[in-house]
C-alpha cells in the first residue's frame, strides 16, 4: 500500500525543510489539501521544484471549474474533489489532464454516488473523519464501505484518508487498499522513516477487533450442511473467490470448511464414480479459526505461532456461530 504524506500536517517545519524530509524518507505521494484556495499552486510549484514524489491533491471547494486552468498548467499526478461541498455535481474535466481522478466522500455518503463518475474517474478516498482537520480517529464504519465499494467496482482504486495509524495501515492493507493519507501519525512521530515503517510493514498496539473488519457472513462463501452437494460446493466456490466455503448447520453454528484441497482430495478419491461422491466426507471439521473479539495483536500472534502459512480464516463468536471470514491474501501479494 501507497503511503501518501498529508503535507499541511507538518507544523512545525518551514514548507521547503518538509519537502527535503519527505525526499529523504522516500515516502510514495505528497498529500496537499486545498480549502477552496487557488494559492495551493503556488506550493505545489515549490514542490515541484524540489521534489520528484508524485504529488495527491485533495480539493475542497464549491466550485471546481475555477480549479479547472491550474490543472491544466500543472502536471498532477493525482487529483481528488470532495463530493458533498460541489454546488455543481457534473464535474466535466478536460481530457488534456493527464493525472488520476479521484472522488472524496464522508463516511454518511452513499458510495452509489460514484456511480455518475465511474466512467471518467481512477478512484474513491475515503474520508474516514472529517476532511482537512487532522488527527481524528478512523471511523469503523468505513471497513465495511470499502469492501462494498470493492465489490461494486473491483477495477477502481481505494484511496482512504483520516485517522490512519500503524494498526489501521495493516488492516487497509489486508483489505487491498491502494493507498492511505496520513499525516498527524507521521510528523508527531519522533522518526518519520519508523513511522512510515509502521504504515507499510509493521503492526503495533491494537484497537479494532477482527469483527470490524473481517467479511461479514453474507459476504462470505457459505453452505447450510442441508443444501451441501457437489454443485452448491463448486458454484459457491467459484463465486466466493476466496479458495474455501465454509459449512454452516441450521443455527448458523460453524460445522467446518471445504477448501481448495480438500475438494481436490475428494475428486481423486471418487474420481471413477463422481455420480456417487459423498461431498460430506470432504469437510474439514477441525479447522482452525478465530474468535471475532480477536484484537489485531491476538490476530497476529495467532497466526505467527502456526508452521504453515495461512491463507484465510473463519470468524466465529463464543458460542461457534460463524460471523464472517478474513483471508491475507493482499498481504501474501505484497504492495499493490
Amino acid at each position: 500500500m501507497k503511503i501518501s504524506a498529508s503535507i499541511y500536517s507538518d507544523k512545525q517545519q518551514a514548507l521547503s525543510q518538509t519537502i527535503q524530509d519527505l525526499n529523504e524518507s522516500h515516502v510514495d505521494m505528497i498529500h496537499v489539501d486545498c480549502k477552496d484556495d487557488l494559492n495551493v499552486f503556488t506550493d505545489i510549484d515549490q514542490i515541484q521544484q524540489s521534489s520528484h514524489i508524485p504529488i495527491d491533491l485533495h480539493i475542497i471547494t464549491t466550485d471546481a471549474k475555477r480549479f479547472i486552468p491550474a490543472l491544466q498548467s500543472f502536471d498532477i499526478e493525482y487529483v481528488t474533489f470532495q463530493y458533498e461541498d460541489l454546488v455543481d455535481k457534473n464535474l466535466d474535466i478536460p481530457k488534456e489532464f493527464s493525472g488520476q481522478l479521484g472522488l472524496a466522500i464522508t463516511t454518511e455518503t452513499p458510495i452509489d454516488v460514484f456511480s455518475q463518475y465511474a466512467q471518467d474517474f481512477d478512484f474513491i478516498l475515503f474520508m474516514c473523519t472529517i476532511p482537512g482537520e487532522s488527527g481524528g480517529v478512523f471511523d469503523k464504519r468505513n471497513f465495511r464501505r470499502i469492501r462494498a465499494f470493492q465489490s461494486k467496482y473491483p477495477h477502481k482504486k481505494v484511496h482512504v484518508d483520516g485517522g490512519v495509524n500503524a494498526e489501521v495501515s495493516f488492516i487497509l492493507r489486508n483489505m487491498g487498499v491502494y493507498a492511505s493519507v496520513s499525516g498527524s501519525y507521521l510528523f508527531n512521530s519522533t522518526n518519520i522513516n519508523s513511522a512510515l515503517l509502521n504504515l507499510k510493514l509493521n503492526e503495533i498496539e491494537s484497537h479494532f477487533q477482527v469483527r470490524d473488519f473481517m467479511k461479514d457472513l453474507d459476504e462470505s462463501p457459505v453452505i447450510f450442511e442441508s443444501d451441501l452437494n457437489l454443485q452448491s460446493l463448486l458454484r459457491t466456490m467459484n463465486e466466493g473467490k476466496l479458495g474455501f466455503v465454509m459449512i454452516l448447520n441450521q443455527s448458523e453454528e460453524f460445522v467446518g470448511i471445504i477448501g481448495n484441497a480438500d475438494l481436490r482430495r475428494g475428486l481423486l478419491t471418487s474420481i471413477n464414480d463422481l455420480n456417487n461422491i459423498n461431498v460430506s466426507k470432504m469437510i474439514n471439521r477441525n479447522p482452525l479459526s478465530v474468535k471475532g473479539t480477536y484484537t489485531v495483536h491476538q490476530l497476529l500472534r495467532f497466526i505467527k505461532k502456526e508452521s504453515m502459512p495461512i491463507v484465510y480464516l473463519p470468524v466465529i463468536d463464543d458460542h461457534n456461530k460463524a460471523i464472517g471470514t478474513i483471508n491475507f491474501m493482499n498481504l501474501i501479494k505484497g504492495e499493490l
